[in-house]
């Protein structure tokens, strides 16, 4: 039985629960086909109203499984595209669900973690809650293209050219997530407003989530997401000096030692 995604219902709300906890959640193929399921499960039973979307452990996911990618070894734009195209096309699945979405997020939410979260209606995080995309560090780019329509230009631009994260204080004043809970009460939180949200009828609770992302595509949300899948599939096999000794210290060193070599070049922590 596969068990990298949980799926549990009760009463009106779906809960998807990622279950790679020792892996920090990190999302690799089997996640992504197992998430694209259940997805489409919740937002076919008539009975279901709100689908939250939670993790266990202490992170929400780091992203990407980076090991994942390494030992696929894919390397060239013609082999990045289909890849890519079936990440986003997850991600996607969850903006397109036709029940309100909500994220509920504790620690990391990096990268394709993070477009994840952005993908559902409303993100709740606790108070030790990160975000980011910080893609550009391993010489590579975000690959579902949410953040602009999320965060708007300026501070887009600040998150995606320098990689780095931001706590949950600074997710709410940009307008990334609704709302901070303590940790502890997280769950219940995200809880209580999908039982706010759950006597609307159906028929209305789809319309409008029809209407609100119709909203975001006329401005060409769909577009930019699509259209970043042909630059992302180049960026990621440009195969750059930096990228070909991250992969090199990965393969002769280990993971942990990669990121470490990687961190030291941002002067950042290792995360």
């Amino acid at each position: 039985m596969n068990d990298v995604v949980l799926y549990e219902t009760r009463g009106p709300i779906a809960h998807i629960t990622l279950n790679r906890p020792e892996k920090l959640n990190a999302i690799n193929t089997e996640v992504v086909l197992e998430l694209n399921r259940r997805i489409a499960e919740a937002g076919a039973d008539d009975d279901i109203k709100v689908v939250l979307l939670a993790a266990n452990g202490r992170a929400f996911s780091a992203g990407f499984d980076i090991n994942d990618e390494i030992e696929d070894g894919t390397e060239t734009p013609l082999e990045w595209r289909p890849v890519l195209k079936r990440d986003v096309a997850m991600t996607m699945s969850i903006w397109s669900c036709p029940k309100p979405t909500i994220a509920v997020v504790q620690g990391y939410c990096l990268a394709g973690a993070c477009e994840i979260a952005m993908a559902c209606d409303m993100i709740i995080a606790s108070e030790d809650a990160q975000f980011g995309e910080p893609e550009i560090q391993y010489g590579s780019g975000p690959v579902t293209l949410l953040m602009p329509f999320i965060l708007g230009q300026k501070k887009t631009n600040e998150l995606l050219f320098t990689g780095d994260k931001i706590n949950a204080r600074a997710a709410l004043e940009a307008g990334l997530i609704n709302r901070i809970v303590p940790r502890d009460g997280l769950d219940a939180a995200a809880e209580e407003l999908a039982m706010r949200i759950a006597p609307t009828p159906l028929a209305v609770l789809r319309l409008t989530k029809l209407a609100l992302n119709r909203a975001y595509e006329a401005m060409g949300l769909r577009t930019a997401v699509n259209a970043n899948i042909d630059i992302s599939a180049i960026l990621n096999g440009a195969n750059t000096p930096e990228q070909q000794e991250f992969d090199k210290v990965a393969a002769e060193q280990g993971l942990k030692a990669a990121l470490a070599w990687r961190d030291a070049r941002y002067m950042v922590g290792s995360a």
